[in-house]
Formats: C-alpha cells, structure tokens, sequence
C-alpha cells in the first residue's frame, strides 16, 4: 500500500491537480474518510484543475450530485452520505456518469453493489483519513483499470 502524507490543503489540491489531469471519461474515482477528512476539498480541487480555477465548487451534499462541463468529459461530483438506498442513484443519472463522464463520489461506499468493479483502484480509490493533531493522509491500494 502507498500512503501519501498530506500535511494541508495546498498539498490535497497539488495531488487531486496531478490526479485529475489523467482522468479519463468512465473514470471512478472512490472518494471514502469520514466527516471533514477532505474528500470535498480534493473534489473542488480536481473540478478546479480540470476546468475552471474560479469556479465555484458547492458539496453537494444536499443536491447529492453536481455535474460540470469540462472537457473531454463531465466531471459528475455525487455526496451520497445522504442517500436513503442505491437505487435512488438511478434517479440521478449515475449510468450517464459512469459511461460518459468523469465519476467523483463522496461517500461510495452507500452504493453497496451499484459501485462498478470496473473503477480505477490506485492511485484513485482513495482513502483519506485524519486523526486527531496529525495531518490528513491518502492510501492507494493496488488494482487496475480491468
């Protein structure tokens, strides 16, 4: 397993800036920790990088999902953590997001077998933890894109 320390904010964005310039449409980028680990922040930053570096990146966590047009594909930026069952996914389009675009999601593990065996494990599959007083960290596990 690699761990990649990452001490701030600046260093979350640097590797969600590295990681989103090789995102690929159907890319599935798992984005587990729990409250207030990071995941939006690495969110905003990959939306960022790849499109518009002002743009304003809500969580949508209430919206459950927010899709931005980037090229060469949407990047669909779901927070599950308020969904009721999967299947309410279907609802907000997530075949569309898993074929056509590049899938961001807060929270994938409420997805139960919905969330594709086909993703991206490493470096993408990202584990982003922090514990009291020591900075946030990300573990990639092995896999592959088949």
């Amino acid at each position: 397993m690699i761990v990649v320390d990452l001490p701030d904010e600046t260093a979350t964005a640097a590797l969600a800036a590295r990681i989103s310039a090789l995102a690929q449409p159907a890319d599935i980028i798992a984005l587990k920790g729990d409250l207030g680990a990071g995941k939006t922040t690495f969110a905003r930053a990959f939306i960022r990088a790849r499109g518009n570096p002002e743009e304003e990146v809500p969580s949508p966590t209430f919206t459950l999902l927010q899709v931005y047009e980037c090229d060469p594909a949407p990047i669909w930026h779901f927070d599950l953590y308020r969904l009721l069952s999967p299947e309410e996914t279907w609802e907000l389009g997530i075949e569309d997001a898993f074929s056509d675009g590049i899938s961001l999601i807060e929270w994938p593990e409420r997805l139960g077998l919905l969330l594709p065996e086909r993703r991206l494990e490493s470096p993408w599959r990202l584990a982003i933890g922090q514990t009291l007083g020591k900075p946030r960290s990300i573990r990639a596990q092995g896999g592959n894109r088949g």
